[in-house]
């Protein structure tokens, strides 16, 4: 069993930067006894959600994503607050980012974003019956266009490169909106 060829040795907290916190966890491996420090980012979980109108309209959005320097298309999504529910987290940031709410929401399922590095899960939940009740109330430090497209569009979207994320991908494929190409 991979697992049991590591032990935790020890953990410390090396830095928070407000929306994840640094860690060094130090191992020991089996059978060589060598030890290592690796990196941890503990983040809070994640919702995305994929919002769908009555009139078969996909609910996306550009935003400028930092890491990239650029702005991706994307469904909304954020963290989850402490003490809430993801389903509750689902609503609030498709309603904040879109100025949507939806008839039901339904969950696709749960991911690990990068367990590599990363502690935290990413919530996938479809919205259906979405109708736009408000305009969009973004976080202060957030610049968002609403973009709505045909259901029909996606899987040339996300083949053209034009939709990249990787967890809005595996949102859309769990919808089966889009298949291997």
């Amino acid at each position: 069993m991979p697992q049991r060829s590591w032990t935790l040795l020890g953990s410390h907290d090396v830095a928070d930067h407000r929306i994840f916190r640094l860690r060094y966890d130090r191992y020991r491996f089996e059978p060589s006894g060598q030890q290592r420090d690796f990196v941890v980012l503990e983040t809070p979980s994640w919702v995305n959600v994929v919002p769908v109108t009555d009139d078969g309209q996909v609910v996306l959005i550009r935003q400028y994503r930092h890491g990239i320097r650029a702005v991706t298309l994307e469904i909304p999504g954020g963290m989850i607050d402490a003490g809430e529910a993801p389903e509750a987290a689902a609503a609030r940031e498709l309603r904040e980012e879109t100025g949507y709410t939806a008839r039901r929401l339904r969950l696709l399922g749960r991911v690990l974003p990068n367990p590599a590095i990363q502690d935290n899960y990413c919530y996938l939940y479809a919205a259906e019956g979405c109708r736009q009740l408000d305009e969009p109330k973004p976080d202060s430090f957030e610049c968002i266009e609403v973009a709505p497209y045909p259901l029909a569009d996606v899987p040339a979207l996300v083949q053209s490169g034009e939709i990249s994320h990787s967890m809005v991908i595996a949102a859309l494929a769990m919808m089966g909106l889009v298949r291997g190409y």
